[in-house]
């Protein structure tokens, strides 16, 4: 992830098993949103996810990466599925296993200092 000098949106970039990265910018609304909702890790064993895919700068001026309007979250057994309503592509559906549910919400967490919450 990563902060845009506003502090309106995250560009979160996904690596997914057997296809290529994706990426989508999440508007700080959202990223609010997912702060209050997301669980907070209760197991002290668990392990770090792998490394995530390197955001440069010609992720932020691709033209063709999508926005995000919203997110839906439905809690599976360990996992969580998240879909993402995007402006120009078909929604964009995720499945996070823990270790990369605690890393997005603490990433998220650091980052929510740079970001305008619209809604306090």
């Amino acid at each position: 992830m990563s902060c845009d000098r506003v502090g309106n949106l995250l560009l979160t970039k996904f690596s997914a098993h057997g296809a290529s990265d994706v990426a989508v910018f999440v508007p700080a609304s959202v990223v609010f949103w997912l702060l209050k909702h997301l669980p907070v890790n209760q197991d002290p064993n668990l392990q770090p996810p792998p490394a995530g895919p390197q955001i440069t700068q010609w992720d932020w001026d691709h033209p063709n990466i999508p926005r995000a309007f919203t997110v839906q979250c439905k809690v599976l057994p360990g996992k969580i599925s998240m879909t993402y309503n995007l402006d120009r592509k078909p929604d964009l559906t995720v499945v996070l296993d823990r270790s990369n549910v605690e890393l997005m919400r603490q990433i998220m967490l650091a980052y929510s200092k740079d970001l305008i919450d619209l809604d306090a």
